[in-house]
């Protein structure tokens, strides 16, 4: 081969499908808050894989538990019970304060699984008629990918020329009470409705934190009208917006969490649904699964972020970064940034007139790596570890970018 075509970034162009538009950086080592790439240029990483590295890269106890489950077995399917499985079950129910847990790999597998066992829930207990389940979901919400989610999505790039859709599911407006109680009320669909599936705030969209007071009502809800309320937290779950879970800000409790991301530590893709007995005990055998699902290693990884997590620390560290970063970005100029939006270590920022794309750009310049969303706004992320210093550096250079 060439030098040229042995240029990782020429492969990816030439053999990989083009469904990814990335930055042109390419990461050959990291850790911590630090990416290193191939030409040895360092960038502090700011973006966190959307979450899955809130610890971030190769934290020392993660890659730990991974080496030392790696000695021992990797994979038995769930033919067969391993060592691992059923302490990361309890301990995850424990964390999240519910009963039972179904483990599977992906943030998509998780959302999957619940709008399973929520059917399946409003049929063998609910006794909606068979077939005629509706779920409701929010407008500008990010679930996934599958076939299935993206049949209840309003973003024309994952859904247009993918039909036919899945039916099943109504939409109503992020934030808006009202309109989600009309369906509710409504008596043609409001009997039909098994669950309301939410993000507590919505990530994709530009980390959008809906009003005060609405995932209390969305809550109260549910409970009046008999359906789940489920929470999609695996973005905003698992220490991003100051606390365990992103539900505790409004002190709500759902009947069902969906996490992923953080929870596999940055190594390997866990997700699960965590809930009650009532609801998850409607499955049974043979009715759901995954080969991979709570394998021994994703289990022992997930152990150990779950040890981590209940010490709380990483969660007083967003909270207390956050209102840092928060202060800072707010203090932007108006004219350039139309809002700033976000809790915790996660923040959107928008733009008056300027590309998102182009801001990210020209931050992947300057040392500092974020990742834009819907045209005119970025998303920032970092790990929770870093520090004051580098929290400021990146501010600074972001300050420095965003007013040039």
């Amino acid at each position: 081969m060439t030098e040229t075509v042995t240029d990782p970034a020429f492969l990816t162009g030439q053999y990989s499908a083009h469904n990814y538009a990335p930055l042109p950086v390419v990461v050959a080592h990291a850790t911590g808050v630090w990416v290193t790439d191939v030409h040895g240029r360092s960038y502090l990483d700011m973006l966190a894989a959307y979450s899955a590295l809130n610890f971030g890269h190769r934290h020392p106890r993660l890659i730990a538990a991974a080496q030392r489950q790696l000695e021992r077995v990797t994979l038995v399917s769930r033919a067969f019970d391993h060592d691992q499985f059923g302490p990361f079950c309890a301990e995850l129910a424990e964390l999240a304060g519910m009963q039972m847990v179904l483990p599977m790999n992906t943030g998509a597998e998780a959302v999957e699984t619940a709008i399973k066992v929520s059917r399946k829930w409003g049929y063998a207990v609910r006794g909606v008629p068979a077939d005629q389940a509706l779920i409701i979901v929010f407008d500008g919400n990010f679930h996934g990918r599958t076939t299935t989610i993206i049949s209840f999505s309003s973003d024309k790039d994952a859904r247009d020329e993918f039909g036919p859709y899945t039916p099943g599911f109504v939409s109503v407006p992020f934030g808006d009470l009202a309109a989600l109680s009309r369906v509710l009320a409504d008596p043609e669909t409001g009997p039909r409705v098994v669950a309301v599936l939410v993000e507590p705030i919505q990530g994709e969209a530009g980390v959008v934190v809906p009003p005060p007071g609405f995932l209390a009502g969305v809550r109260s809800l549910c409970s009046s009208h008999g359906a789940l309320m489920i929470a999609d937290e695996i973005q905003s779950g698992l220490g991003r917006t100051g606390h365990t879970f992103a539900c505790e800000a409004e002190d709500v409790v759902p009947d069902a969490y969906l996490l992923g991301k953080a929870l596999g530590g940055g190594i390997v893709p866990v997700s699960a649904m965590v809930s009650s007995r009532e609801v998850l005990g409607v499955l049974k055998p043979g009715q759901h699964g995954s080969t991979f699902g709570g394998n021994p290693l994703a289990c022992a990884i997930a152990r150990e972020v779950i040890a981590m997590l209940r010490e709380g620390t990483f969660q007083t560290r967003s909270a207390e970064l956050g209102a840092r970063m928060h202060e800072r970005l707010g203090q932007l100029p108006e004219e350039v940034v139309s809002g700033v939006h976000g809790r915790g270590l996660w923040a959107g920022v928008s733009f008056t007139s300027r590309s998102g794309r182009e801001v990210c750009e020209q931050l992947a310049t300057r040392g500092v790596l974020a990742k834009e969303t819907h045209g005119n706004t970025i998303r920032l992320a970092p790990p929770l570890v870093i520090t004051e210093s580098e929290l400021d550096w990146a501010l600074d250079t972001i300050e420095a970018v965003v007013t040039s």
